[in-house]
């Protein structure tokens, strides 16, 4: 599915439910910080990758679904493809250097 698409969809789920009017830019940050948390709290207790379970990994997704769909909201709500700002931001990084200690 194209981004049009999703983006599509997103907005007739929503105003059919009236939740367009809670969309502002902030509240879609807090609600994307909220879904970000539920993606880290499927990883607490666990040592490793290996320790997801397949029931782990399937919340996992859909909880990663939550986060992009707020991401693509407040996309949506910058006039920007998010495409477009993850290759600008991939352009910056190939001209940055990080250190790591191991």
């Amino acid at each position: 599915m194209e981004y049009k698409e999703i983006l599509e969809q997103l907005h007739s789920f929503d105003k059919k439910r009236g939740w367009d009017k809670y969309h502002s830019l902030i509240k879609l940050s807090r609600a994307l910080g909220i879904e970000s948390s539920e993606v880290e709290k499927i990883f607490l207790w666990k040592s490793t990758d290996k320790d997801l379970s397949k029931e782990d990994i399937d919340n996992l997704k859909m909880e990663i679904a939550d986060v992009l769909i707020y991401a693509f909201y407040m996309c949506d709500k910058l006039n920007v493809n998010p495409k477009d700002i993850v290759q600008k931001k991939l352009n910056i990084n190939k001209n940055r250097h990080w250190k790591f200690d191991d």
